[in-house]
């Protein structure tokens, strides 16, 4: 039986997006699909170039044009990206950052900006277009966490106006208090002053086309956050928690802030920092000094993902310090754990815009 394009199509509407729960066809997903006799050629536009599930899909599409088609098929599939968004208006601030991701803490301590600037690396080392904002006012760190705490921002001219330039390292554009403070000079300033400065990084710099900006949010629940939500469109949040219950109770307050009518900013799901520790010399053992699953119950509990259980381990110290994330490292166990994070947290934002586009189609 010849081969046709509509076939082709047939066949592919047995390959589903795992994330979206459709087939690819109805997604619009499949483009230019072209037949020369037994030459079948095809795009698969994907919802991000970070997406975890690229191979599979790829032999997916592959083995329903044999099975389904023509055994003797050869089959060209070209895997290509546009990463999704649910924002429409582009006179908004940061028209061409397609999402804003923050990462989030009730308290201090419990790895947030090392999860923050492990998820912007992991993003740009997976292919994507990646920004990095340390809004941690008081206490910026990614400077050093990406190794350029000696340099600063240019200044360019867009239109009329100054625009800074951020500071690029491991392909994330980063800026950061860091650059305009001291390393010895504290910030001492009030609520209101602290919230200007964090929405100047977003509105005077340069960004260029982005598919995600990280934010490495301050902990706790105040004037920043508000400020920040209430300015920036967010497509969702992060929370960083350990497995102890100090931590936890906290978090679940960081949950509940974003959760709030006002605010109503989607919870990507928790990540539980510090879970376990294993020894070098004992790779199969885990003890865990925090409590076990902790943050893993609060997630069952509040229903939000679990997104990442990531070790203890000396060498996240260390990288971080050294100015390399360790996502960054080849298949050590911090790196997979961070990877398997991204991944997650890829998946759950691709989820969300497809959420928030089924509701701007039910209310027009």
């Amino acid at each position: 039986m010849e081969i046709t394009k509509e076939r082709v199509l047939e066949a592919l509407r047995n390959v589903d997006d795992p994330d979206l729960k459709k087939d690819i066809v109805t997604l619009g997903m499949v483009q230019d699909v072209e037949v020369n006799g037994k030459n079948v050629s095809f795009r698969v536009v994907l919802t991000t170039p970070a997406c975890p599930m690229k191979d599979m899909i790829q032999r997916a599409c592959v083995n329903a044009i044999v099975h389904f088609v023509d055994k003797d098929a050869k089959v060209t599939v070209k895997m290509d990206a546009q990463t999704t968004s649910h924002r429409v208006d582009d006179k908004m601030l940061l028209p061409h950052v397609k999402n804003v991701v923050a990462v989030a803490s009730g308290k201090g301590g419990v790895g947030k900006s090392t999860v923050a600037a492990n998820l912007a690396a992991g993003l740009a080392k997976m292919g994507a277009k990646v920004g990095l904002i340390d809004a941690d006012i008081y206490g910026p760190s990614q400077t050093i966490m990406f190794n350029v705490q000696d340099e600063k921002p240019t200044m360019t001219t867009v239109g009329d106006e100054g625009k800074m330039v951020p500071v690029e390292s491991y392909g994330v554009k980063l800026l950061s208090i860091g650059f305009f403070a001291g390393a010895n000079q504290a910030i001492p300033w009030r609520g209101p002053m602290a919230s200007r400065a964090l929405i100047q990084l977003f509105s005077d710099a340069e960004w260029g086309e982005l598919d995600y900006m990280v934010v490495d949010l301050p902990p706790g629940t105040g004037d920043i956050h508000l400020s920040f939500v209430q300015q920036i469109p967010v497509t969702g949040v992060v929370v960083v928690s350990t497995p102890q219950q100090v931590a936890l109770a906290d978090a679940r307050k960081a949950v509940a802030m974003f959760k709030l009518d006002k605010i109503n900013i989607p919870v990507l799901g928790i990540v539980e920092n510090m879970a376990y520790f294993t020894p070098a010399e004992l790779p199969k053992n885990k003890y865990f000094i925090f409590g076990k699953d902790g943050a893993k119950n609060l997630a069952e509990e509040i229903k939000v993902p679990l997104l990442g259980q990531i070790p203890i381990v000396q060498s996240i110290c260390e990288s971080g310090d050294a100015g390399r994330p360790a996502v960054l490292q080849d298949n050590t166990p911090q790196s997979v754990a961070f990877s398997e994070m991204v991944k997650n947290i890829v998946q759950q934002i691709a989820i969300a815009n497809a959420a928030k586009q089924a509701e701007v189609k039910v209310e027009a």
